[in-house]
């Protein structure tokens, strides 16, 4: 079922869930370990998030630099097919510009398409960490809008080598991502939001938002996004901080403002463990708040740890 279809037919407020994939060199009871604490709350659909390959540099003995792509966690369909085998649950897999050309990503689509997956995530995907801006791949795309175009296009059976094959149109429901705060790379929210635009035009059917940590900001970018002409689904995003180091790191990483009041609480923390708890509350007063404006699915980030997420469901939903 599409998501948008799950979230007009739904009579309730529900979870859903953002899977990161094993390391490379797991088996599938790892994935399951983390999936089946989640499953027990009956989420409509799970996300599976998608990692680009690394590289690495290394020097032949003639001086000459090799270039190695290293693969740390298993391919998003071996993810899928492993979920698909143990439980009934309609499956997100994200799809990255990142390190794909055209062509991989059709491919990648077309697999999709085989397995029944009906929604998809399209995104951009980060900079390589040597990288200062992102660069796509020869054939690549620069932007996610036109991932969607893509996308789009394939929904209506246009396809890269239509011309040599006969196709059958694929039916992905697409969702794109967007940051309340508004991204890194954007001037200011204004410009933000007219990317976000592009994405919608372009066919997405709905939206994710990343994490934040003050609702405000999200209420305030859902009236700036209606304002600008977007009307499809935004769904809010929220992730538990669990360590200092957390606090140091998300903020560069995703142009997030921690409130005030974040902050005096987690100077009161002794431990980890304490911040760790502290994330907990502050998560579940964060969807309480979202529930009451009426919200009809919080999507939370998970990170490849259950517990936390476990406890806030269960003292929300």
């Amino acid at each position: 079922m599409k998501i948008t279809d799950i979230l007009q037919n739904s009579k309730q407020a529900f979870a859903s869930f953002e899977l990161v994939p094993p390391l490379k060199g797991n088996d599938s009871e790892k994935l399951y370990s983390h999936l089946q604490p989640l499953m027990d709350f009956s989420p409509p659909f799970i996300n599976i998030t998608c990692h680009r390959d690394e590289i690495k540099y290394a020097q032949n003995q003639d001086g000459s630099i090799r270039k190695t792509l290293i693969k740390k966690r298993p391919g998003t369909l071996a993810i899928i097919a492993a979920i698909l085998r143990k439980y009934e649950i309609e499956i997100v897999p994200h799809v990255i510009c990142g390190g794909a050309s055209r062509q991989k990503i059709e491919d990648e689509l077309l697999d999709f398409n085989f397995l029944g997956i009906e929604n998809i995530m399209a995104l951009r995907g980060d900079a390589q960490k040597e990288q200062k801006s992102f660069i796509p791949e020869i054939d690549g795309y620069h932007n996610a809008f036109q991932l969607v175009k893509h996308v789009k296009r394939l929904n209506n059976g246009i396809f890269l080598d239509s011309e040599e094959l006969s196709m059958v149109k694929t039916n992905f429901c697409i969702g794109v991502g967007c940051y309340p705060e508004k991204h890194r790379e954007a001037t200011d929210i204004q410009s933000d939001i007219v990317r976000l635009k592009e994405k919608v035009d372009s066919g997405a059917n709905y939206i994710v938002t990343q994490m934040f940590f003050d609702n405000s900001y999200y209420y305030s970018f859902v009236e700036k996004c209606r304002q600008a002409g977007i009307n499809v689904p935004i769904i809010p995003g929220l992730k538990p901080v669990s360590t200092l180091k957390q606090m140091n790191i998300l903020p560069k990483l995703f142009s997030i403002n921690m409130p005030q009041l974040l902050l005096e609480e987690i100077t009161r923390c002794k431990s980890d463990i304490d911040i760790y708890n502290l994330g907990i509350e502050w998560c579940i007063n964060q969807s309480k708040d979202l529930l009451k404006h009426d919200i009809p699915v919080i999507h939370y980030y998970t990170m490849g740890k259950a517990d936390n997420i476990k406890q806030i469901i269960t003292s929300v939903f």
